[in-house]
């Protein structure tokens, strides 16, 4: 050995064992990656500009050229159950959010699995990364309970600055629902918003701060960033809309087309022969088909203007993410990022205007000029969440993909070929596994920190990000949905559609459609494929008995439910002051008596 290497005969004995062993050790593992989980509200498949929208979303379109772009991904049609599932990769009707709140059947009310808040039967992703050594941050919409044990700091954050409920106003301190109320939460103590607030602005530049003071610790971090936007009520600075103060002059139906040409152009979706534009376009709780061409010019005014606010709310956000994305670049911190950018559900068809006319007369303003304004109150309704959901059937709320498909993508450099795509049927629950994989920790076996949980149910899309797979459930794998009496079950190319309530008369019964030759639900199969239709409505069957599913009542309608549970709210939440309104009154009335009477005795 001196004479092959003689500079290696003079180092003492032991630092040529350990330069020897060296040379026999694997190469280091690669650090465990940061994570940015970016979550829009109410947002339709089609909306950003990779999935063949008008909007400008350069930083949402430069995530889909990094990273793999999805195009079969669903969600639930709601948005608390959508992110109880993203949380902890375990089936909403465990996990306390069977139903969302809003819209909660009188029945299924106080029952196990609908308590309306974050329970304690699992443990969420963001405290399995704090217990690796993740720090964790949150900035934006929770809407997973109020009660202390569900808030963001006891389920996994370290810091936090969270909206509690479904929505709020998003210029101030305002709740947008009859009954409503409008919380934001940071650390676990209630506080009151910055003169400057505007949803989107402020947080991103939470969750910047909360990065920017964790990063000298030298731990990875999981930051979540849950936007409001675009949920109702849309209101944007007047800069942003008046970039699009003619796009939408077109109305709905074209703007619909001009979508679905370029989605075929790009090749996101399969050019099938049939027309984004169909009559049979309802929603799951029957919307009539409204004519852009029926509209007078002014209601085509104020309609274009909607959309002009909705848009310029959805650049905002993107504007948002492309702040937080260049800070870590910045800072170094962007290369060993994974990001996922997604939306909790599909554009949203409902007019609240229409369910509670007189609260938001008295609340809000509603001239078409004030639309995205602080004070006033815009939703874009039917028409243009139509236009949202390109070109798949029915909104927000539905089991068909215009309420479950979304813009889904996962972008990290080194790890992901950029520009890369897939048309593999995922799910929400598969994005928890996902991201423990990635960080190399592991998932709980049924217990933690001494008690049971639930398991996650989800499956990894790892081996389908490295290139390493083309699906992420093989082709016997079932998934089964339900929300609000309606279902969906998907196996392989399948997809069963069906609903529990009476009170939707569109597109009653069963319908089954093989979504790789018709990804637009046009085609119902299930006359002519009796056995599968059978075998995957046993399948929701068995999912109601394993799950404990309590399903709503014949006449359960939705968005009645949402006027029934706004007054209980409201009744619940000023309890103490109606009653004493009620004494005071009480007292008044029998003042007005006695000096009556005392007037007739004089």
């Amino acid at each position: 050995m001196p004479a092959l290497f003689p500079a290696m005969a003079r180092l003492p004995r032991l630092t040529l064992i350990a330069g020897l062993a060296l040379l026999t050790l694997p190469a280091l593992a690669a650090p465990q990656p940061n994570i940015l989980l970016i979550v829009a509200d109410d947002m339709g498949f089609s909306d950003p500009g990779a999935y063949g929208g008008e909007i400008n979303t350069p930083n949402i379109d430069e995530l889909a050229a990094s990273g793999m772009q999805f195009t079969n991904f669903h969600v639930a049609a709601t948005c608390s159950p959508t992110r109880s599932m993203l949380m902890t990769g375990v089936t909403n009707h465990l996990v306390g959010m069977g139903n969302m709140k809003e819209i909660m059947a009188d029945n299924q009310k106080g029952q196990p699995g609908y308590e309306s808040y974050l329970n304690d039967s699992v443990v969420t992703l963001p405290t399995l990364l704090q217990d690796a050594g993740y720090n964790t941050y949150m900035a934006g919409k929770w809407h997973l309970g109020m009660r202390a044990e569900s808030q963001p700091i006891a389920r996994g954050f370290k810091h936090s600055f969270a909206l509690m409920e479904s929505g709020a106003d998003n210029w101030e301190e305002k709740h947008y629902l009859p009954g409503g109320s409008a919380t934001w939460i940071e650390d676990g103590k209630q506080v009151s918003l910055p003169e400057d607030f505007y949803s989107s602005f402020t947080y991103a530049d939470k969750l910047i701060s909360y990065i920017r003071e964790g990063q000298d610790e030298g731990r990875p971090f999981f930051g979540y960033l849950a936007f409001q936007a675009v949920h109702a009520p849309h209101q944007v600075p007047e800069e942003y809309i008046d970039r699009y103060r003619k796009t939408y002059d077109a109305g709905w139906d074209t703007i619909r087309q001009q979508r679905y040409a370029r989605q075929l152009q790009a090749g996101l979706l399969p050019d099938t022969g049939e027309q984004a534009v169909s009559d049979d376009w309802g929603t799951f709780y029957s919307t009539p088909y409204i004519a852009w061409d029926g509209l007078s010019d002014e209601e085509k005014a104020y309609r274009s203007r909607q959309m002009a606010v909705f848009a310029g709310m959805a650049e905002a956000m993107d504007q948002s993410i492309g702040k937080v994305i260049q800070y870590l670049k910045d800072s170094g911190q962007y290369d060993n990022t994974l990001i996922i950018f997604m939306s909790d559900n599909g554009g949203e068809s409902t007019v609240l205007r229409e369910v509670a006319p007189l609260f938001y007369r008295l609340r809000y303003k509603t001239e078409q000029e004030a639309l995205g304004a602080k004070g006033s109150y815009s939703e874009y309704g039917p028409g243009w969440a139509y236009a949202s959901n390109t070109p798949f059937y029915s909104y927000k709320g539905s089991p068909f993909s215009g309420g479950m498909r979304v813009p889904f993508i996962v972008s990290q450099p080194g790890l992901i070929k950029a520009g890369s795509r897939s048309n593999s049927f995922g799910y929400v629950t598969d994005i928890t596994p996902t991201l423990l994989a990635a960080a190399g920790v592991p998932a709980p076996a049924g217990e933690y920190r001494g008690r049971k949980v639930h398991e996650i149910m989800g499956t990894s899309m790892l081996a389908l990000l490295q290139g390493k797979t083309e699906r992420i459930h093989d082709a016997q794998h079932i998934t089964v949905y339900e929300l609000a009496g309606g279902i969906a079950v998907w196996q392989g190319d399948y997809k069963l559609v069906t609903s529990k309530t009476r009170a939707v008369p569109a597109r009653q019964g069963m319908q089954l459609f093989n979504t790789r030759k018709d990804p637009l639900e046009r085609h119902n199969l299930a006359a002519a494929m009796p056995e599968k239709t059978a075998q995957l409505y046993a399948a929701y069957e068995d999912y109601v008995k394993r799950y404990n599913v309590i399903e709503v009542p014949d006449d359960y309608r939705a968005w009645e439910q949402v006027k029934i549970n706004g007054r209980e709210n409201f009744i619940a939440e000023h309890r103490s002051a109606l009653v004493a309104i009620a004494l005071i009154i009480l007292v008044i009335l029998g003042l007005l008596v006695r000096l009556v009477a005392r007037r007739r005795q004089g």
